[in-house]
């Protein structure tokens, strides 16, 4: 291999890790104290209940098996939406913890309280002042507070970013005092006035949750002066997929009669859209977010904000934080903003919660019984580079991993069942391109005779070269072609594990393969190391191994090294930079994408076997002698 090409292969190993550290850098219940508040004889539904004390920067509760929403008494707004996890206590949840909620549950359990602060609720009828939240078992789906490991607050999330306030240019508007009007287990309303107008918001759990899971009705009501006043609809905490920041901003508009997701650019800066009359706007982290939805009022352009991290913290800030291994500036928040242009209510449908097929489905299932179907389905997208291309394999792939699930119950096994099918779908055309490689090893002398016997002339030996692979039928691109075939089953693996709720937090080797959207873990350190972090991944490396195997296995070298011919000393070369380009590139990818390429190339191994022992007996007839 001739410097050049050494130098080449070298700047794409180099480049391939940069191009992967910038795309994939990190960019038990305590019981609470409670002061109980009796109520006498009536119902918990009953607008005459005894209300909470009418107290400055008051937060209340309501909460399902799905949701626990928490609405502030400044802005009348919700401060957060916190999922809890999937237990033998709560079956109906899906949402399962990773390895941020166990390293905040572990070593900074201020951070890991829901809610954030001291609350009231309605419990059997009795409204309960807590003096705290709970420790740990939710996720929290809104950016809040960041606190100290001495319990102050380290970053403040200001209340003019909570979901559902109402902001304009004078400032004291999102700083109103709301008092409560109605508390009841699926009700909350709030009420506040000033010189110009009077506020009403509620909000309202279903009764059939179960039929629309993470969904929230909110009613916003102003009598007064409109102008200038646009609602807030929050901002959703921090997701890493594979060590990458992935937020998206999508609409939903009826075009030519049909509904059609339209994706934004994340803004800069303020960006108001005045044209545009959506049916709703989803603003996800990648495997969870919010989609408000009008179903009262119509609702006429709407504006997009970015939040530099210091105004929209993210929780990840406070891990390792001496070693700035997430820092808040690296991690800006979005939000949506619509206006409030009339008098009378406007009432909404949002959805807090995963971005999962089945959950979407029975939302829009159930809803279009009475109403329009919201289509909350089509928010759910595969996100990428080549989308355009991948999307359809994504597809495909997950309907079979869907399929193989329903047979093991392990999204693990799935894919190594996935990638048995996909194996099997293309065994003729791989067995095409083991044959060609065999056939390319068995005249290699025969080419290497021709190039010394007219290496004064090139062009000679190129036409004797290709009569020689036209009389033997080998074509050298054959080998080449089933690595393109599987390009863009990668690319769309990549973009399904990068997009597919279903995995994320998924275990498939407790311990070490705890969640098939990240990297696998085997041991984890504090100061980070260039390249490798704060953990070191197996996968990649074991994969590294079985990609040097599958080339010793499917090439053909002396024994003796000074009988290498150029060509296979340059094969050879390549062969081993590329078992360590492969390596650094997938150091970061999602486990589950490493178990697919890994049963890829076992199984490749386990046919390139086959094909040797079948071809390297058969002799090459040539239709014409030399």
């Amino acid at each position: 291999m001739d410097k050049r090409s050494i130098l080449f292969v070298i700047l794409l190993t180099v480049a391939l890790f940069f191009a992967n550290q910038w795309f994939y850098d990190r960019g038990g219940d305590k019981a609470p104290k409670t002061q109980a508040v009796p109520v006498a004889t009536q119902t918990p539904t009953s607008p005459s209940a005894p209300l909470p004390p009418q107290e400055p920067s008051q937060f209340y509760v309501l909460e399902n098996e799905y949701q626990q929403i928490v609405c502030s008494s400044i802005g009348g707004a919700i401060s957060e939406i916190n999922l809890p996890f999937a237990s033998e206590a709560n079956k109906q949840s899906i949402v399962l913890p990773i390895g941020f909620d166990k390293t905040l549950a572990k070593k900074h359990p201020a951070n890991d309280r829901f809610p954030s602060t001291s609350y009231w609720s309605l419990d059997q009828g009795t409204l309960q002042k807590h003096a705290e939240g709970k420790t740990g078992g939710y996720y929290p789906l809104l950016r809040r507070n960041v606190m100290s490991d001495k319990e102050h607050v380290l970053y403040a999330f200001s209340p003019k970013h909570y979901a559902f306030n109402i902001v304009s240019d004078d400032e004291s508007t999102h700083l109103l005092q709301y008092k409560v009007t109605q508390f009841d287990k699926n009700t909350l309303s709030l009420e506040a006035s000033d010189e110009r107008r009077k506020i009403t918001k509620t909000y309202t759990l279903s009764d059939v949750s179960k039929n629309t899971p993470y969904c929230l009705e909110v009613e916003v009501r102003v009598e007064g002066d409109t102008r200038g006043l646009w609602l807030t609809t929050g901002v959703p905490e921090v997701e890493l997929i594979s060590d990458n920041f992935s937020p998206t901003l999508k609409y939903l508009q009826q075009r030519n009669n049909k509904p059609q997701v339209e994706s934004l650019s994340l803004p800069k800066s303020m960006t108001a859209y005045s044209s545009i009359t959506p049916l709703w706007l989803s603003n996800a982290n990648g495997f969870l977010g919010l989609i408000l939805q009008p179903i009262e009022g119509l609702v006429e352009g709407f504006k997009t904000e970015t939040l530099a991290g210091a105004q929209a913290p993210t929780r990840l800030s406070i891990i390792d934080a001496e070693y700035q291994l997430y820092p808040i500036e690296k991690y800006p928040g979005y939000s949506f903003l619509v206006p409030l242009r009339s008098n009378g209510p406007v009432k909404f449908r949002l959805f807090a919660g995963p971005y999962e097929d089945d959950v979407f489905k029975t939302v829009d299932e159930t809803i279009s019984q009475k109403a329009e179907n919201p289509h909350f389905s089509l928010a759910l997208s595969f996100e990428g580079w080549f989308t355009f291309i991948s999307e359809p394999f994504a597809k495909f792939l997950f309907i079979l991993m869907k399929v193989f699930y329903k047979v093991t119950h392990s999204w693990g096994f799935s894919i190594i069942l996935l990638t048995l099918a996909l194996r099997i779908m293309l065994y003729p055309l791989n067995g095409w391109s083991i044959k060609s490689s065999i056939r390319m090893q068995q005249i290699a002398p025969q080419v290497t005779a021709i190039q010394e016997k007219y290496k004064k002339d090139p062009k000679k030996a190129q036409m004797e070269v290709v009569a020689l692979y036209r009389e033997t039928g080998v074509n050298p691109l054959t080998g080449c072609l089933p690595m393109l075939i599987q390009i863009p089953f990668l690319i769309g693996m990549f973009d399904l594990l990068k997009s597919a709720f279903e995995l994320r937090g998924v275990s498939f080797i407790p311990g070490w393969i705890d969640n098939l959207t990240s990297p696998d873990v085997v041991f984890s350190w504090n100061y980070p190391l260039f390249f490798f972090g704060t953990s070191l991944h197996l996968l990649p490396i074991i994969l590294g191994a079985v990609m040097y195997v599958q080339q010793k296995l499917s090439a053909s070298y002396p024994k003796d090294k000074r009988l290498l011919t150029d060509q296979q000393k340059q094969q050879k070369t390549m062969g081993n930079i590329m078992v360590i380009v492969f390596t650094v590139m997938f150091y970061h990818f999602p486990s589950g994408l490493n178990i697919y390429w890994l049963s890829s190339m076992g199984l490749g191994i386990l046919q390139q076997w086959f094909m040797n022992r079948k071809w390297k007996k058969a002799p090459i007839v040539l239709s014409n002698k030399r």
